[in-house]
């Protein structure tokens, strides 16, 4: 069977009539079966190096001398908080679960060019260029979101929790579990949170909202974003809530900027039925005079 002559893709169209199914299935199980590939080669490497890095970047905040202490003067003098394994097998457990983790964040650019490379030959060319750009806006805003979680958000909430005292008398205990815990989850939960721009540029694509429409809801925005920042950092510190709430507020800018502005609409006023109506000024405006018919020639007589 021969492909439209009018298709962008003749050569893709004619190959995707000839796929069946099972073919398709068949080229998404190849894309699984490398991902996965990739993941263990990486989980094994981050595995292997796991306890060279352990102390000094997965632990780092745990003591004063991480670099985000130093460079605050509120958070100068001695700290260190000690963390503890109550389980037989939670060390070796963290050890496999975190490298897994570390070697899902570095194999996310592959993951995503697997899944282009599967999508992109049902696509059009004009459909092309915007799916790419979410792909990588998308990897690199994940990214970005991680290291904020990683250097700025967990330092600030993990010390508040832990200097927060309800009693003289209670001696905190944190366990690597708990540690862990809330270690890969506010990192993850930042690099989410950072795609925020591009779900904005998403749904402005589908027509749901536009400029306008962020412009005018703006004030309750800023509500729930600090909101938000107060979940993510539940401390009674303006100067935290503030380093939170700035860079989410920036999303929302951000988020503004993509979105494309509202389509234009027509005037219900002047136009009926999809005809123009003529203003009444014009149909009462001076005809102008005819012009002069000029006499026919005669014709000459034979």
């Amino acid at each position: 069977m021969l492909p439209p002559a009018h298709s962008p893709f003749p050569l893709i169209m004619a190959e995707e009539d000839k796929m069946t199914f099972w073919d398709h299935l068949e080229v998404f199980r190849g894309s699984a079966l490398r991902i996965i590939v990739v993941l263990l080669v990486l989980m094994v490497g981050t595995f292997s190096l796991m306890t060279k890095f352990y102390d000094s970047f997965v632990l780092g905040p745990t003591t004063q001398d991480f670099f985000l202490y130093r460079l605050l003067p509120n958070f100068h003098g001695e700290y260190h908080v000690d963390i503890i394994n109550i389980n037989v097998a939670s060390q070796f457990l963290t050890h496999v679960s975190t490298s897994f983790w570390f070697a899902l964040v570095l194999a996310f650019p592959y993951i995503i060019w697997e899944i282009w490379r599967f999508v992109s030959p049902a696509l059009y060319n004009n459909e092309k260029r915007p799916v790419r750009f979410a792909f990588l806006f998308g990897t690199g805003m994940f990214y970005l979101g991680c290291a904020v979680g990683y250097c700025v958000v967990f330092p600030f909430t993990f010390r508040f929790l832990t200097e927060y005292q309800l009693s003289a008398d209670i001696v905190n205990q944190i366990s690597l579990n708990s540690y862990m815990s809330n270690f890969l989850t506010l990192v993850f939960v930042m690099g989410l949170v950072f795609e925020m721009p591009l779900l904005i540029w998403l749904l402005s694509n589908m027509g749901i909202i536009d400029k306008t429409f962020l412009r005018k809801y703006r004030r309750h925005a800023i509500v729930i974003l600090v909101i938000l920042a107060a979940i993510i950092t539940p401390s009674g510190d303006p100067f935290t809530l503030t380093v939170v709430f700035t860079p989410l507020y920036l999303l929302y800018e951000l988020g503004i900027l993509l979105a494309r502005k509202p389509a234009p609409e027509e005037d219900e006023d002047d136009t009926h039925n999809g005809n123009t109506l003529v203003p009444v000024a014009d149909l009462q405006a001076e005809p102008t005079e005819p012009t002069e018919l000029t006499e026919p020639t005669k014709a000459t007589e034979a």
